[in-house]
């Protein structure tokens, strides 16, 4: 990476997301996304004023976009295509072959590739997921973005970086620099020494989301609730209990929460595919992860 032009940090990498839109797409644009998804990768382009053609993912088609179905009017409008692996928040994640796959998807209809790499550094049993940038031809239409929040546990410093192709950076920074001033030095400062100095936190963070995923996948199967044991993120994606397959993925959060305490996050939150699931995240320790299987276990 040249690091003048091919490098440029980020107030966190939502609002990189947010801005990438915002530079490139126009009223009657289409950006393509899948469905779930992290909210901003599909609210994001709605905002620019875009629209936005959502690809399903899920167990069936192994989490991954059918990009042969999207129609040709489609294409004829489209400018971006996002993909995120791991996935937030299904958890899935994807093959070099995947993103070589996509490359040639992007080239062929002009598109600008965008892949969300939040999560790069949150793997476990020694997973170590690919780059888009590492697949050849990627940085000549693509970028990829980073977060520090999870690699570093730095959530709400709002710091992170997009690299990748030149001339789609300048084109953000062109934009950003209408938006805002930059990031807190002191901030940027923090980044810096978290990058460069020993890793070892990492490899302990890893380590206890390994744990808290453990203890909650082992809990819920326990209980009957069947769920995947994901390779990557901080989330547990789960498909609402056949007991309660007649609500919503809102109905049942507010239930669960209501009879049990427990929090989760609604699919529906996260786009039209999102439907039919909840989304745990291991933001708490183990010993409140055991009370939460607890109090999930008085309703199933």
């Amino acid at each position: 990476m040249d690091p003048e032009k091919e490098v440029l940090p980020l107030i966190g990498s939502k609002e990189g997301i947010a801005v990438v839109y915002l530079a490139f797409l126009n009223s009657g644009d289409i950006a393509l996304v899948p469905t779930p998804a992290y909210p901003v990768h599909f609210n994001g382009a709605l905002l620019a004023g875009g629209d936005v053609y959502s690809l399903p993912i899920n167990k069936e088609n192994d989490f991954s976009p059918d990009f042969s179905s999207v129609p040709g009017e489609v294409l004829k409008k489209a400018k971006t295509v996002l993909v995120s692996y791991p996935n937030n928040p299904t958890a899935a994640i994807a093959s070099e072959e995947f993103f070589a796959e996509t490359v040639v998807f992007a080239r062929k209809y002009g598109l600008i590739l965008i892949h969300d790499f939040a999560y790069s550094e949150i793997t476990f049993n020694g997973y170590r997921p690919p780059s888009l940038l590492q697949t050849k031809g990627a940085k000549e239409l693509g970028i990829e973005f980073h977060s520090l929040s999870k690699t570093y546990n730095m959530p709400g410093w709002r710091i992170g970086f997009v690299v990748g192709n030149g001339d789609i950076i300048d084109s953000i920074f062109r934009v950003k620099s209408y938006i805002d001033f930059g990031i807190f030095t002191p901030i940027q400062k923090a980044a810096c020494l978290a990058l460069t100095d020993s890793q070892d936190c990492v490899k302990e963070i890893r380590q206890v989301y390994q744990k808290r995923r453990d203890v909650l996948v082992r809990g819920l199967t326990e209980l009957g609730w069947e769920v995947e044991l994901p390779m990557a993120t901080m989330y547990v994606w789960a498909s609402i209990p056949p007991s309660y397959s007649g609500m919503s993925s809102l109905e049942f959060s507010k239930f669960l929460l209501q009879k049990t305490g427990v929090v989760v996050s609604p699919g529906i939150g996260f786009g039209e595919g999102g439907e039919g699931f909840v989304r745990f995240a291991l933001v708490a320790d183990e010993k409140k992860i055991e009370k939460a299987v607890r109090q999930i276990g008085s309703i199933l």
